[in-house]
């Protein structure tokens, strides 16, 4: 077809310039024009092809022939085997079309870019983690995978890449196997050195960790929901990642941010987390803001353990900002050590947490920014003048609670008489301590002042 355009053209122009004058030549110069714009179009169309298959093996056919562009739609029905791509197509299915990879490897290998998975099951891929068993597979250098509004169930990871990028992940439900122990789960989300994914939209449940991000950057992982396993989100090598609106229920740790840098942590909810809701972990230059955690607890927690259930935890983390987050009703609010003291740490709420903060080093930390501190259920103090900050500053913790921390084979006396009245004379009296942890400009009220 653009062969025989480009013909005509030529001797369109040939006959008009040998036999047209004036106006008719212009008209002949527009004639023209509008042809070659149609020998352009016929030239850049590529004809996409719309595969319907009802069985393994018509799949399998339409797989091995197919070209980018191409759809390949799968009938309801069941689809034993392990499936590959090749090209860059789109793979979708119909209500109740299913792929059985028998236990065995990937259920759908991806080697191509441009490829969208989307409307379908998946179950029973293999449980080899070494291998990398998935429901999905991207192999390196498959970039701008899309794999959208599936259901995956399986014993390896959900959806697995490595050394790819602009991958997106969204609104998929990922579930693993209850009856295997927590860390020989796959992870429902597992990316390496994969840069700039989209993670969005997911419920994740019974997996390792639901999104595990190794050695990626500019992540953005929003409006997902993990149940029932390791880490809702775990980063680990990471930078300049950004999560928001997740929530995590029931899980050993909400959000582990692990020798990472310039993560924005924000507007997340954990509740009933068993270890922490949020970890800082050798992470630098992080903002952790306005995120919601709740009634963590550990059954099993000992004071002379250090497994109580945290709200945050920070442990060696530098140069981080921990601001207007409210930590509640959890075993500990902040529990800090191991170098974890070059931080702000403000306008937070600490509300009603049975050990509001823990923290055993060496230095005197200042819990306050610009003159705003944080709020402290535990604090009765006045605000005489109104303006939001109560009038002594706040000491979280006092001697006795680090000496009951270091000896807790004494945590017997911490309910007598002799400590109530200890804490009482110390209380009357300023005593300036080389140690612990002070909040000069306490807020008086809960109120976030709608800075989150």
């Amino acid at each position: 077809m653009m062969i025989f355009l480009k013909n005509a053209l030529l001797r369109q122009m040939l006959r008009h310039r040998c036999h047209c004058h004036g106006f008719k030549f212009l008209f002949a110069l527009v004639n023209l024009f509008l042809l070659g714009l149609i020998a352009l179009l016929f030239s850049s169309l590529s004809f996409a092809t719309t595969y319907s298959v009802s069985d393994s093996g018509e799949l399998k056919a339409g797989l091995a022939q197919s070209s980018a562009g191409d759809l390949i739609l799968l009938r309801a029905g069941v689809y034993s085997g392990q499936f590959e791509i090749h090209q860059g197509i789109t793979l979708t299915g119909e209500r109740g079309a299913v792929i059985d990879a028998m236990g065995q490897g990937s259920a759908v290998t991806i080697f191509a870019s441009d490829v969208t998975v989307n409307h379908l099951e998946i179950q029973n891929w293999g449980a080899d983690l070494y291998e990398r068993n998935s429901g999905i597979l991207v192999q390196d250098h498959a970039h701008r995978v899309r794999i959208e509004s599936n259901r995956l169930t399986g014993s390896g990871f959900g959806v697995c890449a490595e050394n790819s990028a602009d991958i997106i992940v969204s609104d998929n439900i990922i579930s693993g196997d209850p009856e295997r122990f927590k860390l020989d789960r796959g992870d429902g989300i597992y990316l390496k050195r994969v840069e700039s994914p989209l993670i969005r939209g997911n419920k994740i449940f019974h997996v390792r960790d639901g999104v595990y991000i190794e050695a990626g950057k500019h992540s953005l992982i929003s409006d997902n929901h993990f149940s029932e396993q390791q880490y809702g989100i775990h980063y680990m090598y990471s930078k300049h990642d950004e999560a928001y609106g997740n929530e995590a229920v029931g899980v050993d740790g909400g959000y582990a941010l692990m020798s990472s840098e310039n993560i924005k942590l924000y507007r997340n909810r954990v509740r009933g987390a068993r270890e922490f809701g949020v970890l800082l972990n050798m992470t630098h230059n992080s903002i952790v803001s306005g995120n919601r955690v709740f009634e963590g607890h550990n059954p099993q927690g000992k004071a002379a353990l250090g497994n109580e259930a945290k709200g945050i935890f920070v442990y060696g983390a530098l140069d981080n900002e921990i601001k207007h987050n409210l930590f509640s009703t959890s075993d500990i609010g902040i529990y800090m050590a191991m170098g974890g003291e070059g931080n702000l740490v403000y306008g937070n709420q600490f509300v009603n947490n049975r050990t509001q903060v823990k923290y055993v080093g060496e230095q005197l930390l200042e819990w306050s920014h610009n003159k705003r501190g944080n709020f402290w259920s535990s604090q009765l103090g006045w605000d005489s003048n109104k303006d939001g900050i109560t009038d002594k500053p706040y000491r979280p913790n006092d001697n006795l609670d680090k000496l009951f921390w270091l000896y807790p084979e004494a945590g017997f006396l911490m309910n007598s008489p002799v400590v109530a009245l200890l804490r009482w004379v110390q209380s009357q009296f300023e005593f300036t301590s080389a140690a612990g942890i002070v909040d000069s400009f306490p807020l008086s009220s809960a109120d976030m002042e709608s800075r989150l």
